[in-house]
Order: structure tokens, then sequence, then C-alpha cells
């Protein structure tokens, strides 16, 4: 906006979400950084209190004797943008010499696929000769699936990843995600260990499951809860002990929409603090206590955050007027509660709903209780408050959430890199979002956006040509898995029966080379694959294999098997006589329980099956120094034709290695088969139809300048 003003832009509007908070906190800002820089060059349509109220005679801020830049800041309301749009048409006159920027902030709240806020933007738009619009948002989900062909909102000119800035806080690294096509999944990481889990059990306890449940539903104190409230005042107590960082300190515990169930969390919070104040105050302090301290710093390294670990007995002095000094807020469209952080420290716990989720910064936020159910990406991410910078406490941040929210957080952490992975394509390659959709992967259980704001979209195409596919899911249901063990062994059998074996190395690898294709697609038609790896789709395999086949590609196959040397591993597996190797260890995603076990027994998401040295496991060379670039490179050199599938013996304990706290046992009833695909990169790829949609394209008429004249004789 500062650019923009030295740059001749006169009128800024800046439409700043739905909600009085957010709005207010966006001109508070604007005013510091922007207006009080050069009060006398600003005119400001609105303030920190009250929203936009038409002045008298609009022609006077727009004239060109006046010099000023007008400033306002507005909520996504009807009502306000249409006394706005009213008096914006009022100075008609005066407005061909002001050129003007709109920015939407949360751009993909209410200004795509509404009745009243979308054409109202539009209008005011067109009443400005000169203007542009640019919309911020951290989900740009419903953005890029408006119709590019209506006249609408699409981003036609340009859509720009914002460079993460150092220190921020963002979904992969807090919950880590997948590997993309191209990448080790080695080098990709985990999240950090700050997700604790709520039991699935205990979500009926702070949440009504059904609307009617609401009236007579008092929430409960479960023991998820109780540490992570205990957690919060312990942490808070150590940044006073710290003494750096931001001196608020906020705890969000958002389980509903509902303001009911809002307000019926007071009393069960309330007698929670006043019961730890009491033994406070009486020399008694809960053991629990200093294990919860003592376990949370162990799991989290405060010196990999360049900070100090404060031990139990440095923070207890400070407990007790943390206790005094906790504010329960209940921050809902029904309440008279809010979060100010203007008026000193505060350290309080924020009960609420959709006042909290989008936009607002929560000040020194800790500590999240989470288990809302959603149904959509953006509004998931959009309640993810837990998200941006956590200067002096980097170390003490933890989240309490299920295990299925978690993996959703995971999944779209995933989405997310590769939409940026596509939106970067318009900044390194010859395309523009006219010419080039970005893709969203999409999810069993999850809608990308609203379904009005997908209605215009298409399924992508997509291919695995280049690719590396891995298993990361595994059911861990003895029959689902020894069905599995028979489509292997059936494989190996045939491919020895009619392949050529390599001599096995010591360390447990196999290679059996020309392998017909079709005794690939009887194992992927035998083979389950998880419902949650959608890449790993036998139907959109066995196709894409047709279609490479009939170019005349992939009728070979190698088949590897990659294990371990039987002297070292922690059991052994045998596919076929003559072929017995040692079993890989592969821990699953997720801390243990207090007892040792995993906290979720249907299913063990492992991450990472394959390494970058097992995909060139076929091809000659010292492999161990390829990158994945020169991996590709090799196979098209090599192997330009032929597939690798690689079967891992998984071993059914796979105990995590020392020190790897984000991991847990298998601790599966038999060994587990993984099973991974490289495909070679063909010249022209056979496309499939994925799990993906984009905008639709095929409705823009692109002008194709020509060039034809450039190279005409000279007259």
């Amino acid at each position: 906006m500062a650019k923009a003003a030295d740059r001749g832009y006169k009128l800024f509007i800046v439409l700043a979400g739905i909600h009085n908070g957010l709005r207010r906190q966006t001109q508070k800002r604007l005013v510091q950084q922007l207006v009080e820089q050069n009060p006398t060059r600003w005119a400001q349509l609105t303030d920190l209190d009250k929203d936009f109220v038409p002045p008298a005679n609009a022609a006077s801020f727009f004239g060109r004797t006046n010099k000023t830049h007008v400033l306002c800041v507005v909520k996504k309301n009807a009502t306000v943008l249409r006394k706005f749009a009213d008096w914006l048409a009022s100075a008609q006159d005066y407005l061909a010499d002001c050129p003007a920027l709109i920015i939407d902030d949360e751009a993909d709240q209410a200004t795509v696929a509404t009745k009243s806020i979308n054409p109202l933007i539009r209008e005011i738009l067109g009443t400005l000769p000169k203007s542009a619009y640019v919309g911020y948002t951290a989900s740009p989900f419903a953005n890029l699936l408006i119709d590019p062909s209506a006249e609408d909102l699409y981003p036609k000119d340009f859509v720009v990843n914002l460079p993460k800035p150092l220190g921020h806080f963002g979904t992969e690294v807090v919950f880590g995600r997948y590997a993309l096509d191209g990448e080790d999944p080695e080098d990709v990481d985990d999240g950090y260990d700050m997700i604790r889990t709520v039991p699935a059990s205990d979500v009926e306890c702070v949440r009504p499951l059904k609307r009617f449940d609401v009236d007579g539903f008092v929430p409960e104190i479960t023991d998820a809860l109780r540490d992570a409230v205990h957690y919060f005042w312990l942490s808070t107590a150590a940044r006073r002990v710290r003494g750096t960082g931001v001196p608020h300190c906020t705890m969000l515990i958002h389980t509903s929409v509902n303001t009911v169930v809002h307000q019926r969390f007071r009393a069960p919070l309330e007698a929670l603090r006043s019961k730890l104040s009491a033994d406070l105050r009486s020399g008694m302090v809960p053991g629990a206590l200093r294990t919860l301290w003592e376990k949370e710093v162990t799991r989290v390294s405060a010196e990999a955050f360049g900070e100090r670990t404060i031990r139990f007995d440095e923070l207890l002095p400070e407990l007790a007027g943390v206790l005094d000094d906790c504010r329960i807020i209940m921050d809902n469209s029904s309440s008279e509660d809010r979060l100010d952080y203007d008026s000193g420290p505060v350290v309080a716990i924020a009960v609420g709903g959709n006042t909290l989720s989008r936009g607002l910064t929560l000040e020194g936020l800790a500590v999240s209780y989470f288990v809302r159910a959603v149904s959509a990406y953006d509004t998931l991410l959009q309640m993810g408050r837990w998200f941006g910078y956590r200067d002096g406490y980097a170390d003490l941040p933890r989240i309490w959430m299920t295990e299925e929210l978690r993996d959703w957080f995971r999944h779209l952490s995933t989405v997310e890199a590769e939409m940026r992975r596509d939106i970067d394509v318009y900044m390194t390659e010859d395309k523009n979002p006219l010419t080039f959709a970005v893709r969203l992967r999409k999810h069993p259980a999850l809608r990308v956006t609203a379904a009005a704001k997908m209605k215009d979209a298409v399924p992508a195409a997509s291919a695995y040509g280049g690719q590396r596919v891995q298993t990361r899911y595994f059911r861990l249901d003895e029959a689902w898995l020894l069905r599995n063990q028979d489509a292997a062994n059936e494989l190996v059998e045939r491919a020895l029966a009619t392949g050529r074996r390599d001599a096995p190395t010591e360390e447990g690898r196999h290679v059996i080379r020309g392998v017909h294709s079709d005794d690939v697609l009887t194992f992927l038609d035998a083979y389950q694959f998880h419902e949650k790896s959608q890449e790993c789709d036998s139907g959109l395999l066995r196709k894409y294999i047709e279609k490479r086949r009939r170019t005349g590609a992939l009728h070979e196959w190698n088949i590897a098997i990659v294990g371990n040397s039987t002297k070292a591993a922690p059991g052994t597996y045998t596919f076929a006589s003559g072929v017995t190797t040692g079993t890989v260890i592969r821990a699953q995603l997720g801390a243990q329980d207090d007892a040792g076990s995993s906290l979720d027994r249907a299913t063990a998401d492992i991450k990472t099956l394959m390494s970058r040295r097992d995909a060139a496991i076929d091809l000659d060379g010292d492999t161990s120094k390829f990158d994945e670039q020169r991996i590709k490179k090799e196979r098209l050199r090599q192997l330009p034709d032929t597939g690798l599938l690689v079967l891992y013996p998984i071993d059914r304990i796979s105990q995590p290695a020392p020190g790897r706290t984000s991991r847990s046992a298998l601790k599966a009833d038999v060994d587990v088969i993984g099973v991974g695909l490289v495909f070679p990169q063909p010249g022209v790829d056979s496309e499939v139809e994925w799990d993906y949609i984009s905008a639709d394209l095929s409705k823009i008429d692109i002008e194709v300048e020509d060039f034809a004249p450039l190279d005409a004789p000279a007259e």
C-alpha cells in the first residue's frame, strides 16, 4: 500500500473479513504502519471503533486539488458495502483521476459464490475507472476454482506465493507432510513433536454430537483437556521466567461453533483453576504437574530453538500469579467478552468459534485444544490459529487434537505444498492463470471448499510418468495384511519363473529383471492399497500402465526386494523358495501413550517407505551418489521403457530408534508388505484422471499473438 501510494494511487479500500475484531485489528495496524508515518497525507473514512459511515460531499475527497490518500477499512458486510458503493457512486464524476487499490483480506471468505457480497465488490470495482484488486488468503482454494470465463474475481492476471518468513510456524512446520513427486521422503520433515492426542472417546465429553443435545450439554474436563490447560499455565509461568517475547499468553479451546456450548465451559474451567490455586496456596503441588512439565520439555528441546530449558522448580514460584491473572473468555458472536491486547499483558483461555477462526491474531498463543468437526480444507486451515510467530517461546506451543484431525492437517500440508509448486509454474515458465490452472488434490473425507464454490471446478488430469509411488498407510488387520503377503509371494514366484534374477546382495536386496507387465497388473489387482493412499489407486495405476503399453512402453518390469541382512535384521521373511531376506524397520508416525502403545490401532502411517537409493536399485553405476534428477536421467538412458516395482518386508514390531519420540512401534499381528513403484519419464505422458480438481479453462478464448510479421521481409 505504501508503494502504491508513492506511485500515485489515491483510494485504498481494505476488505477486512466479516467480523469486527479482525476489522479493528486491521485498522489499528494500518494506522500504526501507514497513517502515523505521514499523518498529513492520509484521510481516514473509518476508525478503530467505527466501520464505514458515509461522510458528506464525497467529491471533496477525490478532487484534483486534494492530494491526500484516502483509507477505508470495511467489513465484508452487505449493509456496509451497499452504503460505501452508493457513496462512491455519488462522486462518479471525480473518480477518473483516482487510481484505487482494493485489498481483499481473507479473499476466499464471503467473496466467492455469495449472493450479496460478491456482486457488491464487483459493483465497487465497476464504479472505479482505474482500479487494481489484490486478494490475500492462506487458503485460496475457492478463489482458484472460480469460473475464469465469467465476469467474476478469478485471479486472471497473477497468483503469487508469498515466501515463508523466517521463524514462521506454518502447517508443514507443525504437522510435517508427505514427499511430493521428485522429493526424497527422507529429506521431508516430520514436523515438530508438538501434537498431543485427544482420544476419540473424549469428543462427546467436550462437544455435543447432535444438535438436539446442545440444551442439556455440560462439558467435562477430560484428562487430555486437563493436561492441556495445566500445560498452558505451566508454559506461561516458564515464559515469565524467561522474560522474553510478547507479553501476552493465550490458549484457544475450540470444540464447537455453538455459543451455548462455549458458555458452558466457563464453570468447569473456573473450578479447575480454583482447585489448583487452593492447592498451591496450601503448599500442595500436584505431582502430576511436575511429571507433565518434565515429559513435555523432554519431548521438545528448547536448545533446538535457541532457548533455555526452564526447570519445574524455576517456574513454580510464578505459577500462582499466572492463575490469578488468567481470564476465562467466551469470545463469540453472542458474548460481550473480547480478547483485548491493548490494555496491558493478557493471560487468557479463550473459548470460541467463528470470531476466533478467521484472520484474527491470538497474541502469544501457546496452547490449542481443538476437536471441532469440519468438512472443508479452507475451514480447517483457517481454524488453525496456531500458525504464526513464536518469538521467545518457539519450543513451548502444543496442540491437542484427535488423530483424525492430525491426519487431515498433514494431508492439507501436502496439498498446500503441491499447490505452491503449481503456482510457482507461473514464475518460472511461460504460463499464466488463464493458460494453466492450479490443481488441488482431493481427500475422501473432506471437501476442498464449500459446494457452491466448487460448482465450476472440473476434474484435473495427472500422470505417473517420472514419479515414485509408495505405500504409506496400512491397516493393522491380520486378514488384510495376509492377503497382501499372498499377493507379493505370488508375484515373486511368477517373476522367478519368467524373469532373470541378479545375484542377491549380502544386505538382503534382490532384483528380478524382465518380468511381464501382466504379472504386475495381476499383483495390483490382488494387493490392497489403503484408501488414504490416494496416489496408490489400483484402478488408476492399471489404467496408466495400459495406456503406456499401447505406446510401446512398460511391457517389461523389474521386480526388486529391499530387505536386510538376515544376520542383523529383527526377523526374516520368505517370498518364495530361495528368496528369504531380513525384515526392514518402518515405525509408524505418532507418539506412544503412557502405557507404551500406539493410540490408534486401526491404521498405521509410516510416512516414508522408499529411499532414494531404493529407487535406483536396478540401475548401473554408483547409485549411492545419485540425486533425484540423476536417477530420472539414468532411468531414461538405461531403462526408458521399463517400470520398477519394489517390495518391502516390514517387520511386524518395527520398534522406533531411540530418541524418535514422534514415532511408535508398528505392532502388527504379522509382517507388513510395503510396495513402491517407479515409472520412467516418457516423452509425452499418458494422463489419467486423478483425484484433483482445478478451474475450468476450456471456455477461455486465448488470443495467440501472430509473430509471422517479425520474420517477414522488410518493405
